[in-house]
């Protein structure tokens, strides 16, 4: 399973970013799809996450602002961040249900293994 995330970069607060997570070796059937995102000096959290029959999930700190959506004809992940705040900035990282054993992280009532290397959001 190989998870590429792309569409970071450097932002003015109130703008918006468009995050993607091309996929590959995984079936988006099978499982649950989501965004986590890591601060300088902060433990990574859960910021949404779609599941196998497309019900969403989010932070409730980024209701409103955040949508997550996936493209099963073309594996891809994509998270629409708008209103973007400083506070945003952070390393994203797209991840997969399932995995492990390496680094696992629980969110949302689902176990993420599979993790991309992460993008990175900074809002100034």
């Amino acid at each position: 399973v190989q998870l590429v995330e792309s569409g970071g970069g450097s932002v003015q607060a109130g703008g918006s970013l468009r995050l993607s997570c091309a996929t590959s070796g995984y079936t988006y059937g099978n499982g649950c799809l989501g965004w986590f995102r890591q601060a300088p000096g902060k433990e990574r959290e859960g910021v949404a996450a779609i599941d196998a029959v497309g019900d969403t999930y989010y932070a409730d700190s980024l209701k409103g602002r955040f949508t997550i959506s996936k493209d099963n004809a073309k594996d891809i992940l994509y998270l629409q961040m708008n209103s973007l705040k400083p506070g945003d900035t952070a390393m994203y990282y797209c991840a997969a249900e399932g995995g492990g054993p390496g680094y696992i992280e629980r969110w949302a009532g689902h176990l993420f293994g599979y993790w991309g290397q992460g993008t990175q959001v900074t809002v100034s």
